[in-house]
């Protein structure tokens, strides 16, 4: 009995360590960096660019390896004389990554890199292999939707080349883990009209996939989700993530469904299931917010493109960009129970050449990442870029202006709070939202919730207590205690190991008032002392940045800020949501860069510096009923 009763209090102790443990297991997430959204050889538009990475060597590339760079690619991207392969490494190595080259006709363009093929030896083919990214341009409305013919060379041409299989072994070929993790991934490429993205990242789980489902088989959101719930009934979890929403033309964020009608419950809730995060930043811009949503807003007029492929027609900036997709998501939770736009947010490059770099100096415009110690464009290539009009860019076959190689944006970053460098810890950190993006940087950023912090995040162990008092950003609001006056918050940012020091943390809150939305901007924690005016308003941080050699120094900022907060302005009868953003001292834009590389003036057309940032996933707070 006595040796029974020891064995029952062994047991006991046992599991009391167990559950300690697993409650100790939150307070060691670390925050690892990677990227969700990359092209390669298999991507039918980066082929025709010039690209002939592999995802196998994208992979290796992202997680610090050097990758020789066909000659022909780096000719074609860069337009630099060689005839040899150029040795490219990434700058710092990345945790994570999931190349998602588009589904559409996946990997049939390499079949011409064959000339026995079928497809090379077709006139469509030929016409491709001959004319390049133009030749692509003019086919693009066909090859999507054109005729039979077209399409059945096309599916017969990706048949062929195995690409699917090929994604998935080189996925699972560089899957290290505890030292890299990789996703099998695609991108759906759905348009609601030529130009106007409803792109989604389709994100994998396992160590295997189904064919990807593409927006040949449906262009409706509707149709991508019920293919997840497919997958998810074999067993393997997925989700998606939409990208590039500021190019959606109102289309990603609307008030209804793909049929007209608005947005119902069921809708609500397929969308709040299948699509946890968005894609708030990429080289085509930031998707957060701009000036004419956001007015008060000092810093909404980062990286903004809103032109693509439209021309000289005015985008359509409502259900664009992700602030707004905030505000309407509570004004429809409010409507119908159910929150449609509950998303945490993710970073990314949407890089075309395989090579994954986000530093503004591994950076020359448009779809290429590189090295810029060896494949740094120069000479008539630079110039044309960086002195091109507006008015000069010329147009495409469709007759629809070109892009504006300075509007394009050095890649971003997602981050992510995980236990693990594991598929199931990092995919599990994406599911709970646990994430932040930043524009290009290792900038480290954190937010926590709560109704009553026993500590602020200046205290020893403030983390741990953060998750056992609070919640992590991308949760919900607990509901609020009778003795609670309004929420708090922790909130902490560290800056990049090798990059600028910090300017501010702030809190944007959006919140539901008069059956619409309102937001108001809070700086929280700053950096230096006595930044306030005689009016309250928050002095500018300084810019140290020298404009004849594009160096910066941290003679200003902070290399850590960590402060709390609590809502000034809370009234518990209206739902509202939060989020942090933090901002990093003046440095060099790509632009101001590439010029002073090559003793060119720098353009005038954009800001010469910029102030790197990451953004949290939000809290939401919603009303007891």
């Amino acid at each position: 009995m006595k040796q029974s009763s020891s064995i029952l209090a062994l047991l006991l102790l046992v599991g009391a360590a167990d559950a300690s443990a697993e409650a100790a297991r939150p307070a060691e997430r670390r925050a690892l960096f990677g990227e969700l959204h990359l092209h390669t050889v298999m991507s039918f538009d980066a082929w025709t660019f010039g690209t002939k990475l592999t995802p196998d060597e994208a992979y290796k590339f992202a997680r610090g390896e050097t990758v020789m760079v066909p000659a022909v690619q780096v000719r074609r991207e860069q337009g630099i004389d060689v005839t040899k392969p150029v040795a490219a490494r990434r700058a710092w190595p990345l945790d994570f990554t999931a190349v998602t080259d588009h589904s559409e006709y996946i990997g049939a363009m390499t079949e011409l890199d064959d000339p026995a093929s079928q497809f090379s030896k077709s006139e469509i083919g030929q016409e491709l292999h001959a004319g390049g990214r133009r030749a692509f341009l003019k086919l693009a409305s066909g090859a999507f939707g054109g005729n039979a013919e077209t399409r059945d060379l096309l599916a017969g041409a990706s048949e062929a080349a195995d690409a699917w299989n090929i994604e998935i072994k080189a996925a699972n070929d560089n899957y290290e883990p505890g030292k890299f993790t990789t996703f099998i991934a695609y991108e759906w490429s759905a348009s609601a009209g030529y130009g106007t993205h409803i792109h989604r990242n389709v994100i994998f789980s396992g160590d295997h996939a189904p064919a990807p489902f593409t927006s040949i088989d449906s262009s409706n959101p509707e149709d991508l989700w019920r293919y997840l719930g497919s997958v998810r009934a074999q067993g393997l979890d997925v989700i998606a993530i939409p990208h590039n929403s500021n190019l959606s033309d109102g289309h990603d964020f609307d008030w209804n469904m793909s049929n007209g009608r608005p947005i119902d419950e069921a809708y609500a809730q397929a969308r709040a299931l299948n699509e946890p995060l968005v894609e708030i930043a990429q080289t085509k811009g930031t998707s957060e917010t701009t000036p004419e949503l956001s007015p008060n807003d000092e810093f909404a007029g980062f990286e903004i493109m809103d032109r693509l492929y439209r021309g000289e027609t005015e985008p359509v900036r409502r259900g664009s960009y992700v602030r707004d997709a905030w505000g309407r998501g509570l004004v429809i939770g409010d409507r119908i129970g159910t929150n449609p736009f509950k998303m945490g947010v993710v970073g990314a490059s949407d890089i075309h050449n395989g090579l994954s770099a986000s530093d503004e100096d591994a950076y020359a415009g448009r779809i290429s990442g590189l090295d810029p110690a060896t494949m740094m464009p120069t000479g008539e290539a630079v110039a044309s870029e960086l002195s091109v009009k507006p008015e000069d860019l010329g147009t495409r076959p469709t007759g629809q202006r070109e892009n504006d190689p300075l509007q394009f944006a050095s890649a971003a970053v997602t981050g992510v709070w995980a236990e693990d460098n594991t598929r199931e810890s990092i995919f599990a950190a994406l599911k709970r939202k646990e994430t932040f993006a930043t524009s290009g940087t290792r900038l480290r950023l954190r937010m926590f919730a709560g109704w009553h912090f026993s500590s602020g995040a200046q205290e020893r162990g403030w983390v741990a207590r953060a998750y056992r008092e609070g919640v992590a950003m991308g949760s919900d609001l607990p509901a609020r205690p009778r003795s609670a006056k309004a929420p708090q918050f922790v909130l902490e940012a560290q800056k990049d190991p090798d990059g600028a020091n910090l300017d501010r943390i702030q809190v944007i809150k959006v919140w539901l008032e008069g059956g619409d939305y309102r937001e108001q901007v809070y700086d929280v924690v700053l950096a230096g002392e006595k930044r306030r005016g005689a009016d309250g308003r928050v002095l500018p941080v300084g810019n140290t940045v020298d404009l004849k050699t594009g160096e910066y120094t941290n003679a200003i900022g902070a290399p850590i800020l960590r402060g709390s907060w609590q809502d000034p302005d809370f009234d518990p009868a209206r739902p509202a949501v939060y989020y942090a953003r933090a901002l990093e001292i003046p440095t060099a834009r790509w632009s101001t860069l590439l010029a002073l590389r090559n003793n060119l003036p720098i353009p005038d057309r954009v800001s010469p510096t910029l102030q790197e940032r990451a953004w949290s996933s939000p809290v939401w707070y919603t009303p007891g009923k």
